[in-house]
């Protein structure tokens, strides 16, 4: 059982990145939960919270498309390489602002925005460099245990981040995120590349071009990306919003934020444990929308909750529920690509998986300006359900994967 979850640590190479990617995704956690608890302490503010996390992920829908080019037609490891640098950076810059003193909200905004700007050109880079490191018959279980290293730092990352905001203060969790990109740095010079893209006589406009006109001629293709903006525009602001739900509705505090946080990604590791290791990809469109059907539910009953132990429970499924979707549509996705075109047709689905979370964020935010974090919740939840029935009734071609 165990050596068919894990068969794709089999490959060295996909080991290490593993490794690497895991130890730094771990201090990008840690920077997550003390920025979002540093932007609401400064501004108060459940909008300028929304906006931290669109400006977070707005680069990443803007210009993910022409990292997915260049993911064809450069290096992978060389675009992730210059990726991890900027974001290091980007990291000890903060923890500098906030040791000094000077730090303010928009300068959050500005780093954030710098960061989604980097990750826009190494999302897709690495989307594509994944794969490659193992057999294609091992793609789907490649993708559940990168799924399981980012849940397993959601874990991790806010549990240590926690502690170190609370008994060191915020320029730690910053300065350690800083640290934690040294790892995946290291692990991109050590690997093995096996698949180098060709050089491209096409102009990058032409190229973007030819890899929308690739997702558009597979059957379900289109529906696979619309169903991913689809799904962080609705299941992302249960993430954004913790901090708004754990002191405002249910009148914790930071430790209350943080048991929320790795609960949510003890679930996705769960849920990207059962991803690894189902064999039966037959039915897996179905399978991933009946479950969607489960997320709204679980959302919209966090909503209503206003019992600490049963929200910790709601946000532990929403977390599984999630994972399990996101699993299954990006392998769907993956087995369906070429690795010539690879690049371009994940930086498409990173656009709209990504793009979902500015855009649920920002409007998100101004809804609980309106009303409250609660009949945002509840909204998000019920759209979900009524989203997946869609699909599974208006769209049966997608049934068919």
């Amino acid at each position: 059982m165990l050596q068919r979850i894990f068969r794709a640590f089999q490959y060295p190479d996909f080991r290490l990145l593993w490794l690497g990617a895991c130890t730094s995704t771990i201090g990008t956690w840690m920077q997550i939960l003390a920025q979002s608890w540093l932007v609401y302490k400064l501004s108060n503010s459940s909008v300028y919270l929304g906006l931290d996390a669109f400006f977070g992920q707005i680069p990443i829908f803007l210009f993910s498309l022409f990292g997915g080019v260049f993911a064809d037609r450069k290096s992978r490891r060389n675009l992730l390489l210059a990726s991890q640098v900027v974001q290091m950076m980007c990291a000890f810059l903060l923890a500098g602002l906030v040791e000094t003193g000077i730090v303010r909200v928009w300068h959050i905004w500005c780093l954030s925005f710098t960061v989604g700007l980097a990750q826009s050109f190494g999302g897709p880079a690495y989307s594509a460099l994944i794969p490659t490191l193992v057999s294609k018959e091992d793609i789907p279980n490649a993708i559940a245990l990168n799924s399981i290293q980012f849940n397993l730092a959601r874990v991790l990352g806010p549990m240590l981040g926690g502690i170190a905001l609370t008994k060191l203060g915020a320029f730690w969790c910053f300065a350690l995120n800083g640290v934690s990109f040294l790892a995946v740095i290291f692990a991109l010079l050590m690997i093995r590349v096996h698949f180098v893209p060709e050089r491209k006589e096409i102009s990058v406009f032409e190229s973007m071009h030819e890899g929308l006109r690739f997702i558009w001629g597979q059957e379900g293709m289109a529906s696979l990306v619309a169903l991913a903006f689809l799904l962080t525009l609705l299941s992302f602001p249960l993430i954004t919003f913790l901090p708004v739900m754990a002191r405002d509705v249910l009148h914790g505090d930071a430790n209350t934020f943080t048991l929320f946080l790795c609960l949510s990604g003890a679930g996705s590791v769960i849920g990207a444990l059962v991803v690894a290791g189902t064999q039966n990809r037959i039915g897996q469109a179905k399978r991933a929308l009946l479950v969607m059907l489960l997320l709204g539910i679980l959302i919209a009953g966090f909503g209503f909750s206003r019992n600490l132990v049963l929200s910790t429970l709601l946000v532990f499924a929403a977390g599984a529920s999630l994972m399990i979707v996101f699993a299954f549509n990006l392998s769907l996705v993956q087995l369906r690509v070429s690795d010539a075109m690879r690049g371009r047709v994940m930086s498409v689905y990173n656009v709209a998986f990504r793009g979902g979370m500015p855009f649920g964020s920002l409007v998100s935010g101004l809804l609980i300006k309106e009303t409250s974090a609660p009949a945002m919740m509840v909204a998000n939840g019920l759209l979900l359900v009524a989203l997946g029935f869609y699909f599974l009734i208006g769209q049966r071609r997608i049934l068919k994967l």
